[in-house]
């Protein structure tokens, strides 16, 4: 069985903020010669590993809510220069829009059952990006999103 992971996007304000980050990121990796892949290092390497690295996605939460996922392709033990050894989340480089679903902040990252999980959005959807912010916020606040 498929296991997800659920993680804050630190630092990220909007679904295209991130996909210019990974496309920028990719385009890097092609003119080193690198595969075209996105890589996200945490601190913990998940005990679920093989379930998760079997058809499961990170999914990313974004100004509070769940808003997308990537395929996650692999889960690697890395070590830093400081010793310390860490997970690098390898992960497709295609970012899925998903229903958005509100996430309270927590540090590091979850476990996300398949069950639990957002379905994702049709090819084209905004996932509500072009409502205002804050009539996004309060749908999603009363349950209505």
């Amino acid at each position: 069985m498929a296991m997800n992971l659920v993680k804050l996007c630190v630092g990220i304000s909007s679904i295209e903020q991130l996909e210019a980050w990974r496309e920028k990121e990719c385009a890097r990796r092609r003119a080193a010669g690198e595969p075209e892949l996105i890589v996200h290092v945490t601190r913990m390497m998940p005990a679920k590993k093989d379930e998760v690295e079997n058809g499961g996605s990170l999914y990313w939460v974004i100004n509070g809510s769940i808003q997308c996922r990537s395929e996650i392709i692999a889960l690697e033990q890395v070590q830093g220069d400081d010793g310390i050894k860490r997970c690098a989340i390898i992960m497709a480089p295609e970012l899925i829009r998903t229903s958005p679903s509100p996430k309270r902040p927590f540090q590091g990252w979850r476990y996300l059952k398949p069950e639990d999980a957002p379905r994702d959005l049709g090819e084209g959807a905004s996932g509500g990006d072009d409502l205002p912010p804050d009539l996004r916020a309060k749908l999603m606040e009363i349950g209505a999103w």
